[in-house]
């Protein structure tokens, strides 16, 4: 499977991500014949070349029909009143105008409106890919539950205007659909940089990053940090597309570019070109080692301890994992002046880390700890449930590359059932391996 690696250190917007595909070398006449499929009219698409500092790039725009007023650019009309990269987000919820969309040019549109429990539908009824569908609609969910979040209203309560919704409908769908184009490649991408200071609206001022965006980010704990940049980099659509679709967030690590594509905002920034950079990577050389498992990143806390008791590390230890520590567990070392004691551990989310910090810090005997950030690969794994003369048990399997390279069956359950029948719990574990071995 290949990779999308995105460059965030200049943010990210709907349109600029759809641009990116674009430069990527999505076809646009694709791209513009499937959302034609939609059931949405009094717009056209508009994808050109051009250059944002010194980069050349593709901007892409959705051109909003306006009847007798003519041919209106919602996007470009944006970055004049207010500094938005993408230029349309804001605006879309009932209640959350922002600077461009209280002007004439959009203010007949005001009184139609969509909500999100319209917008799924719309989504449904259309022939697109059921992917496409069900991945484009689960984008629109984790919007409509941070705004509604922000403003007190269910998910399926919230209204998107017609000129923000439109915007978003084409920027959410579109990216599903590039990306269904460029063979669905799995998405990873860097740190999430975002802007500084303040956006301007018909009710006053939000804050960067703006409280949908920061509500986004909070479905998933992604961490963002802010630069010096004024004005905001990442928009609620943009968010929403990163959290629905990036597996993590990071430095590049062993990536090959094959192609690299760059989406335009609006936008001239003052400290980086407004631009996202989308890395494609091929398929690793037929010789070479490559496997399907999956990989994430660890944040490892240890520290050493020679004065702690078996008991307040116990109860460490398991409350640690109560609260969500991946792993946590202490083992025997030899310390300073020969004196024994134990080396804890413990992983966590990388996001996590200082949560956990703390509580080694406070509680445990520990004065200081080591933090390193590893590397994990993993088997892709399922869960089964398979029948044993004792009756049914549950089992983990472990397969790569297409094929099961490890079979456990789970202790509870095999510990339930033996208790039941009867029977030291080794049996039952015996006859798991069993249907194991008959199952090949």
């Amino acid at each position: 499977m290949n990779t999308l690696y995105l460059d965030l250190s200049s943010g990210i917007s709907g349109d600029m991500f759809v641009g990116a595909l674009l430069d990527l070398g999505v076809e646009f006449r694709q791209l513009q014949d499937a959302l034609a499929t939609l059931n949405v009219g009094g717009f056209h698409l508009h994808s050109a070349k051009r250059q944002q500092g010194g980069i050349s790039g593709t901007k892409f725009d959705v051109h909003l029909e306006h009847g007798a007023h003519g041919h209106h650019s919602h996007r470009a009309a944006a970055a004049q009143d207010h500094p938005h990269h993408g230029g349309h987000e804001h605006g879309q919820v009932h209640g959350h105008h922002h600077g461009h969309e209280a002007g004439a040019n959009t203010a007949h549109h005001h009184d139609e409106a969509r909500n999100f429990r319209d917008i799924r539908e719309l989504i449904a009824a259309s022939p697109l890919s059921e992917w496409v569908k069900e991945r484009s609609t689960a984008v629109f969910a984790r919007l409509a539950e941070a705004e509604g979040k922000v403003h007190g209203l269910p998910a399926d309560e919230v209204h998107f205007h017609e000129v923000g919704a439109v915007d978003s409908i084409v920027d959410i769908v579109g990216a599903c659909i590039g990306l269904e184009l460029l063979g669905k490649p799995r998405l990873l991408a860097s740190a999430v940089t975002e802007g500084t200071g303040f956006v301007d609206c018909a009710h006053g001022r939000l804050p960067v990053p703006v409280p949908a965006t920061v509500e986004l980010f909070a479905q998933r704990g992604v961490p963002y940090s802010q630069c010096e940049e004024p004005g905001e980099l990442v928009t609620p659509t943009g968010a929403a597309l990163l959290v629905e679709f990036a597996e993590s967030f990071g430095p590049a690590s062993g990536l090959r570019p094959v192609k690299v594509g760059y989406g335009l905002g609006t936008r001239e920034n003052r400290t980086r070109p407004n631009v996202l950079r989308a890395v494609l990577g091929g398929a690793v050389a037929q010789g070479e080692f490559a496997s399907d498992w999956e990989q994430d990143r660890v944040a490892v806390l240890e520290t050493n301890l020679d004065d702690v008791s078996g008991e307040v590390l116990g109860d460490f230890l398991e409350r640690a994992l109560a609260a969500g520590a991946l792993d946590a567990f202490c083992t025997p070392v030899q310390m300073k002046k020969q004196r024994p004691g134990v080396l804890v551990t413990l992983l966590c989310p990388v996001e996590r880390a200082d949560e956990f910090a703390r509580r080694i810090l406070t509680e445990t005997t520990a004065f200081g700890l080591r933090q390193t950030v590893a590397e994990r690969r993993k088997l892709r794994r399922r869960f089964l449930e398979v029948s044993t003369r004792f009756g049914p048990v549950t089992v983990k399997e472990g397969r790569l590359d297409g094929r099961r390279v490890q079979w456990a069956p789970e202790y509870e359950s095999c510990r339930k059932l033996a208790e039941r029948s009867g029977v030291p719990v080794q049996e039952v574990f015996a006859a798991a391996g069993e249907v194991r071995d008959s199952a090949g």
